[in-house]
């Protein structure tokens, strides 16, 4: 282990760095399944959402790359059509879980199978879709801020996509914990008879919950692939899905703590990116691999959780009946 290269302020500051840019598509997919938890349906096919979001948004990115030449523009119509195609993923859930009242972890683990069948038949299907590359955003310094010694370098030089996630931190707390918006959808996952006698659509909210959670899944794995990553290959996505649901729970459906755990697990993954890139040969490089999983699991598990979970979660409602 090259100890006399890690324990430096570089080093410091570029593990930090990264590990803010790698927590972004984890947080991006905790934030929406706080929001469609909260309206009482489990969605479980993340994985599958946000594989499909990837492949959509790198798709699109590519594509318009290559005709247009416009590349800052087809950046966010890809990341646009990342979006777009994990609520198209939300639809199919919400018919499964809500309309249909199936099983709602069966109806996710469904998505996840029908997600990576999708993106592993379209990357076999068309094997230049491996070698295609995309041109990502550019680090964006905020004027003033990113000149700050090592708090500049690790907050405040970072691309657009990175900001307008903290800003999506604080809208998510707000809209859900500040609003009678917010106050509907936490009732509908409480007490969804009450909130269907007070003359609401216990199916719309649900509806509208879990498409706008899945978009933003499906945005989270567009980032992957289109920002960070610059490429797709098959199962590119690496358990973030599973993990996201993990860090839900972990954060008590809490936006603020979702993002410290997001956090965390970014910054796992950049420590084993890092030390792999040394060279080290003391850990094998499947332990490595690991790391962010393990440090993700071990910090759930570690929390003393109160039972904090929506009553109605995972239970499928059927109107005049309590």
């Amino acid at each position: 282990m090259p100890w006399d290269q890690i324990l430096t302020t570089t080093f410091l500051i570029a593990i930090l760095t990264a590990g803010i840019r790698l927590a972004v598509p984890v947080l991006l997919a905790v934030l929406g399944e706080i929001i469609t938890q909260l309206s009482g349906v489990m969605n479980l096919g993340l994985e599958g959402i946000m594989l499909v979001g990837g492949l959509a948004g790198f798709a699109t990115t590519y594509a318009l790359q290559q005709t247009t030449g416009l590349t800052e523009l087809s950046i966010w119509l890809g990341l646009l059509a990342g979006l777009l195609a994990g609520m198209l993923m939300g639809l199919v859930m919400a018919i499964l879980s809500i309309t249909c009242r199936t099983d709602q972890v069966i109806a996710g683990i469904t998505l996840v199978l029908l997600g990576q069948s999708l993106t592993t038949y379209f990357y076999r299907e068309y094997p230049a879709l491996g070698k295609a590359r995309v041109t990502g955003l550019a680090p964006w310094p905020i004027p003033g801020l990113s000149q700050i010694p090592v708090v500049g370098d690790v907050l405040f030089n970072h691309s657009l996509v990175v900001y307008l996630s903290a800003l999506l931190v604080m809208l998510c707390w707000f809209l859900l914990y500040r609003t009678r918006w917010g106050l509907q959808i936490r009732a509908t996952g409480e007490h969804p008879a009450v909130v269907d006698t007070s003359g609401l659509s216990v199916i719309t909210i649900r509806y509208l919950c879990t498409l706008a959670g899945s978009a933003l899944a499906g945005f989270g794995g567009a980032v992957l692939t289109v920002v960070q990553l610059n490429l797709f290959i098959e199962g590119v996505t690496a358990g973030r899905g599973w993990i996201a649901i993990a860090l839900v729970f972990f954060s008590r459906w809490q936006p603020g703590l979702a993002l410290f755990g997001a956090l965390l697990f970014g910054i796992a993954d950049a420590i084993q990116f890092r030390i792999q890139a040394l060279g080290s040969e003391t850990l094998p490089y499947e332990f490595l691999l690991m790391l962010p999983y393990l440090l993700t699991l071990l910090v759930l598990v570690s929390r003393r959780i109160r039972d904090q979970t929506p009553t109605a979660l995972g239970i499928p409602y059927i109107q005049g009946k309590r």
